[in-house]
């Protein structure tokens, strides 16, 4: 029999990572925050969400424990994909609803709605592809992939205006931010079913739904950097291209780039500090500056020394 571990400090038993995340379908009903209070509560970590839903609205909702928490400017700014429900105020042909889908992919202008968190400045928002799914009736069903912050509310009742009928969003729920898809969400009830496994002594289940910081960076620059390198880099050392081994991806001066281990391990984000293509690995000159440091240092042997109590940099 597999032993049971009771702890209300640990209730899963032991069976977590350092760090991580987890995709929630998030319910209609309790607010993103309250959904992330009662994931950390399932988990007894500390915990974050990136990306807010409206308590009426359901489905992706990324959840951080432990260093991934620190992920969160990069997730909140990966794009959306939402399914809407849209109903007009009156009839209008499919004809005039897909013309409309058509004129508002691209760049548009958007507003905050009064009840948002944000100032209600004027801004620009892209919407890479929006697709009339299905219509019935006054009811219109369509896909939108857009900018992250693009309020679809808002969007239905200006598709509205251009169909001239106007509009409102009946129903919402996304299915995307980033890499991360419905397919990879689950229930609280399923995290509480894989907690509760936990602790009877099988953590398989809750594993499968941990994923490691590292899947939040996949469609950002890399730049793969020696064992040696790692421990400094973990106490903030400049990353110089002597410790760098391989990039991948183009970056430019400033942006946000990944710094891995050779086996593929996230060490932190950093800044470029060069383009891309001046970075030469294997050279001297820094190259990227870490900004926020995930692995603990220890993690990798010291590669580096001490003179005169000044830290060389990697």
């Amino acid at each position: 029999m597999k032993a049971s571990t009771n702890d209300p400090d640990n209730p899963c038993g032991g069976s977590l990572p350092a760090s991580g995340i987890v995709v929630i379908d998030k319910p209609r009903g309790p607010s993103s925050h309250q959904v992330t209070a009662w994931v950390g509560d399932l988990l007894g970590r500390r915990v974050g969400h990136a990306g807010t839903l409206d308590p009426q609205v359901s489905g992706v909702l990324i959840v951080m424990f432990g260093g991934a928490v620190r992920l969160a400017p990069v997730l909140l700014s990966h794009n959306k994909e939402y399914v809407c429900l849209m109903r007009l105020h009156a009839d209008a042909p499919r004809e005039a609803v897909d013309r409309v889908a058509a004129e508002f992919s691209g760049r548009i202008y958007q507003r905050p709605p009064r009840k948002s968190a944000v100032k209600r400045n004027l801004r620009i928002r892209k919407i890479q592809e929006l697709e009339i799914l299905d219509m019935e009736g006054r009811l219109v069903l369509f896909r939108v992939r857009c900018d992250a912050g693009t309020y679809i509310r808002t969007l239905c009742v200006h598709m509205g205006y251009a169909i001239g009928v106007c509009a409102h969003m009946e129903e919402l729920r996304r299915i995307r931010s980033g890499a991360f898809d419905e397919t990879a969400a689950v229930s609280l009830h399923g995290l509480a079913d894989a907690c509760a496994a936990a602790r009877d002594g099988d953590p398989e289940p809750l594993r499968g739904m941990i994923l490691a910081p590292d899947a939040a960076v996949g469609d950002l620059p890399k730049v793969v950097i020696r064992d040696t390198a790692v421990d400094a880099v973990c106490h903030g050392a400049v990353l110089a291209g002597v410790g760098v081994t391989a990039k991948v991806g183009g970056f430019a001066k400033g942006e946000t780039v990944a710094i891995v281990t050779e086996r593929g391990e996230l060490v932190g984000l950093g800044k470029g500090l060069v383009n891309s293509s001046a970075l030469k690995p294997g050279e001297p000159g820094f190259v990227v500056a870490p900004t926020t440091v995930l692995m603990q240092p220890g993690t990798y042997p010291r590669g580096w020394k001490t003179h005169t109590g000044a830290q060389e940099r990697s």
